[in-house]
Order: C-alpha cells, then sequence, then structure tokens
C-alpha cells in the first residue's frame, strides 16, 4: 500500500537544506571538540535532554558534552534520515527528528574500547538573525553497544 506524499515546495527544501546545515556544524563540533561551534547550533537559551541530562543553556550544553568527549578518543557523529515537520506558513516553529549514530573510541588505556550510541534527535526550531538554532532537543537512545566508560572529562 503506497500512502500519497504532498510534493515538496521550494520553501521546504530551503528550510530542509538549513536545518542539516546546522545539524552538520553540530556533528563537527562534536568531532572536532570545536565547542565554541556550539553557539552556532543552539539558542543561548536552550534546553536539552539527552536521555535525562538535562540542559539550560548553550553553556550547560556545551559543558556537558565536553565532560564526555574531551577525554575520549576520535569520534564520529553520523546524522541521517532528517525529517522536518514546517507547520502551516504562520504557525508554530519547524520540528525535526534526525537518526545518530554516535561512533566513539577510548583514549590511552582505553584505546582498544569502542562505544556507540545509537538513537534519534528531536528537535524544536527558532530563527534568528543569524539563522535557525535549536531551541530544544531531545535525544532518545535506542541502541547502546560497547563501553561506556570511553566517556570521559579532558584532563
Amino acid at each position: 500500500m503506497s500512502t500519497a506524499v504532498a510534493p515538496s515546495t521550494v520553501e521546504q527544501l530551503l528550510l530542509e537544506h538549513a536545518l542539516a546545515q546546522v545539524l552538520v556544524r553540530y556533528a563537527r563540533a562534536c568531532d572536532g571538540r570545536d565547542w565554541a561551534l556550539l553557539d552556532d547550533v543552539f539558542t543561548p537559551d536552550c534546553t536539552t535532554d539527552y536521555c535525562g541530562r538535562i540542559c539550560h543553556g548553550v553553556d550547560a550544553v556545551r559543558h556537558m558534552i565536553s565532560s564526555h568527549l574531551d577525554g575520549c578518543g576520535p569520534t564520529q557523529h553520523l546524522l541521517g534520515n532528517l525529517q522536518v515537520d514546517a507547520g502551516a506558513a504562520g504557525s508554530a516553529p519547524p520540528r525535526s527528528t534526525i537518526h545518530v549514530r554516535a561512533v566513539h573510541q577510548g583514549l590511552l588505556r582505553r584505546a582498544a574500547l569502542r562505544y556507540d550510541a545509537v538513537g534519534f534527535y528531536e528537535d524544536q526550531w527558532t530563527h534568528t538573525p543569524a539563522g535557525w538554532r535549536i531551541h530544544h532537543r531531545r535525544m532518545s537512545m535506542l541502541l547502546e553497544l560497547g563501553d561506556r566508560s570511553v566517556l570521559q572529562p579532558g584532563g
């Protein structure tokens, strides 16, 4: 059985592209440990729920993520299958869902260990003078593989 899908509009395609670019910046920030880049991903007053780890504000998000990745070896955050609900013109801001597989290798004595997190991000967006930013994020975990102890603060 097939379900009819409304044709994409140019506005919808442009919105999807703009949001995808922000999500790519997020992956680059995490994998490159470029924490300043998170200012180009989240609003200053954002809220996030990373599987029960609640953060209020981009500085708290930066601290939480860096405390897991700064002492970790190489990582790769793969994002795909973006779905965007733009809503009707003039209604609620866009929402999106994107699948994530984050691969983490241990550092130094943990170098033989690996931890993979598989799930999805549900984001609510707001448009700022600098472009689209995530105002609220919720991560849902579907599967965890390996040893979570590879996630370490730097030091």
